[in-house]
């Protein structure tokens, strides 16, 4: 019965191994449909249970961030002030010499 056990146990292991991979290694759009995926497994679990706030978390992590870097709503709209040309160091380069 133990070797069974065992045997059920690193399976297991492997399985989630594989899938984690997977998940971090994968496309972004599967990362989205998986997780959509496992957050409709846990809501039709039963009651008992209690995943259901897991389930709401996992919907709310697939619907992805709000802009490109997911801080704000207006990524790439604003631009830079141009940087001074006095802030540039400039070293010759005759005078850089090698380590000995």
């Amino acid at each position: 019965m133990n070797a069974v056990l065992d045997n059920f146990l690193v399976g297991m292991v492997l399985l989630f191994s594989m899938g984690y991979a997977a998940y971090k290694l994968g496309p972004r759009r599967l990362r989205a449909q998986l997780l959509k995926t496992v957050s409709r497994l846990l809501s039709a679990a039963p009651a008992f249970l209690r995943w259901d706030r897991a389930a709401q978390k996992l919907t709310a992590a697939a619907g992805g961030p709000a802009g490109a870097c997911g801080g704000c709503d207006n990524c790439g709209t604003q631009t830079s002030p141009p940087q001074s040309s006095s802030a540039e160091i400039k070293i010759p380069a005759a005078s850089i010499r090698r380590r000995a």
